[in-house]
């Protein structure tokens, strides 16, 4: 004897008219689908660069049409622009805040292990902040933010040149030699990822410390060039 399998009259079709039923879709609000597009465009933009990634290919991947992406950022410039500030602004955020030790030689270790975090943290943000930027940028560059962040260590080398009888004139420029060192072995180690990141602390810190520590009062050079 075949059981009879009980339906719901509200979910029953007709036999030979069946349709599948649609799933309901939750519309977002205006900010959660500002932050789905910023996502998207920070994706797209550290995996193709700038030039090559569409307004279609963004709208696309969001599941909108073109016009939403205008209306929230007037263009893939302006979706950019708002991508590349908010990564400037975690990094500086991640570098300034780790400046928090005594010694002047932990603070070029916590001020390397920062950048290093936010390479292995944010990895698609500072493949976008070390492209040359394809349009004018009033949040700056990534030249401008190591700068930010060189200021940041010019008082700390300010401070131990007068303790070891230097110029604190000249702080501000080993402050970018140091900053421009970590930042550029950084990008070298983004692709590397060997040593260990601990390991890459270490030896930048080593560099850089022991360099300062035999730093010549009077530096001079010892070519035949000397303008």
């Amino acid at each position: 004897m075949m059981e009879r399998v009980a339906t719901d009259p509200s979910t029953a079709t007709p036999a030979g008219n069946e349709k599948p039923r649609r799933a309901r879709r939750t519309r977002m609000t205006g900010a959660e689908r500002r932050q789905q597009l910023l996502e998207i465009g920070r994706t797209l933009f550290a995996e193709k660069g700038f030039e090559a990634t569409s307004v279609e290919e963004i709208a696309a991947k969001a599941g909108v049409s073109k016009p939403v992406v205008y209306e929230h950022f007037g263009g893939k410039e302006g979706l950019y622009a708002v991508v590349v500030d908010r990564e400037m602004r975690q990094l500086l955020d991640m570098v300034t805040g780790s400046l928090t030790a005594g010694h002047p030689r932990e603070l070029c270790e916590q001020a390397a292990f920062a950048l290093l975090d936010y390479i292995e943290e944010y990895t698609d943000g500072f493949r976008i902040l070390v492209r040359d930027s394809p349009i004018p940028q009033s949040t700056g560059s990534f030249a401008s933010l190591i700068s930010d962040i060189a200021t940041q260590v010019e008082d700390i080398l300010a401070g131990e040149f007068k303790t070891r009888g230097f110029d604190p004139k000249l702080a501000p420029l080993y402050a970018q030699a140091l900053v421009g060192m970590v930042a550029l072995t950084g990008q070298w180690w983004l692709d590397a990822r060997r040593p260990e990141k601990a390991e890459v602390a270490a030896h930048l810190v080593n560099l850089a410390w022991h360099g300062l520590d035999g730093l010549e009062a009077r530096p001079r050079l010892i070519g035949h060039r000397k303008r």
